[in-house]
């Protein structure tokens, strides 16, 4: 049942309950995550406030905060931007009052020059673009099993939304277990790794559809799997050229880009490496076993009468 691809031998079905263990300790364990360690949310998500520096020479991020420290002030987050860093947005969770407010623009005005810009940031805002998020994911997921049902059939539909709600959750468990700062872009992130995907699973259904149109018969799971196998060899190659080209692309803004990105640029990474497992590993797999048991099902139907009695 085993085929080949760069003259190995590939067998994808016959581990599948080793995906599924992976994938089911995984989610277990990132639900532990969530409910002991949670989330490390950001200023995005908390009330805060935001102070814009401009500085007339590089800065760093040991250099802001040790000004800061000057007022006995702790930055909880020091994002760096500019062609040489000669800008900083420095982050503080809890609303500053006008007092300390005027005596941080006191400060920096003096040793930069510029009067820093100071704004509150509303955790309203970004409550709301997390609700907008989910919101987001739950009208695509409804609208990706319409598609994929009227295209395919609701059996590859619903294995397409848990694949993608896993790599959804899959980016999450990691962001909760290394406590790296969920912000924006982190949402953003997540989004397009939805899309990404989704994608990425419709291409290797679609091969499995038309090599189920080629098979002369399918009776049950050995024709099913067969059919399953082969598909996802003809789509491997396809799938490790995609995902390693936007690899390249996201570890190069993550090496390369500002703080501000950074988060964005990971989670990007992660997701992609989930959504490409769960592609090959866990949606076709569902597929496969939910089809092979609807066979079943079909084929005991057939061998009974309407009154239900075994025919002759």
């Amino acid at each position: 049942m085993s085929f080949n691809f760069q003259n190995r031998k590939i067998d994808f079905v016959k581990h599948r309950k080793k995906f599924f263990v992976f994938s089911g300790a995984f989610t277990l364990l990132g639900i532990i995550l969530l409910l002991t360690l949670g989330l490390n949310l950001g200023i995005d998500f908390e009330s805060g406030s935001r102070v814009d520096l401009l500085s007339p020479e590089t800065l760093t991020t040991d250099v802001v905060e040790e000004e800061f420290a000057k007022l006995g002030y702790s930055p909880d987050d020091v994002q760096l931007a500019g062609d040489n860093n000669e800008m900083a947005s420095v982050g503080f969770i809890g609303v500053l009052t006008p007092a300390e407010i005027t005596e941080i623009q006191a400060h920096f005005s003096t040793e930069y020059g510029n009067e820093p810009s100071i704004s509150t940031v509303d955790p309203i805002i970004g409550h709301e673009l997390a609700r907008n998020a989910l919101l987001a994911v739950l009208l695509a997921s409804i609208g990706i099993i319409i598609y994929v049902t009227i295209r395919f059939e609701l059996l590859y539909g619903i294995a397409a939304i848990v694949a993608l709600l896993h790599d959804a959750f899959f980016i999450i468990a990691v962001f909760s277990l290394l406590q790296i700062e969920v912000n924006v872009p982190f949402i953003a992130a997540v989004l397009t790794i939805v899309g990404y995907s989704i994608n990425d699973t419709i291409v290797t259904f679609d091969r499995i559809r038309e090599n189920m149109k080629l098979a002369k018969r399918v009776k049950g799971f050995e024709d099913l799997a067969k059919i399953v196998n082969m598909s996802l060899v003809q789509t491997l190659a396809r799938s490790i050229n995609t995902v390693l080209t936007v690899v390249f692309a996201a570890a190069a803004i993550f090496i390369f880009g500002g703080e501000a990105i950074r988060s964005f640029a990971f989670a990007l990474l992660v997701g992609l490496a989930a959504g490409t497992y769960s592609s090959m590993f866990l949606a076709a797999q569902l597929w496969l076993i939910w089809k092979a048991k609807q066979l079943q099902k079909k084929k005991r139907t057939s061998l009974q009468q309407p009154d239900g009695e075994p025919t002759v």
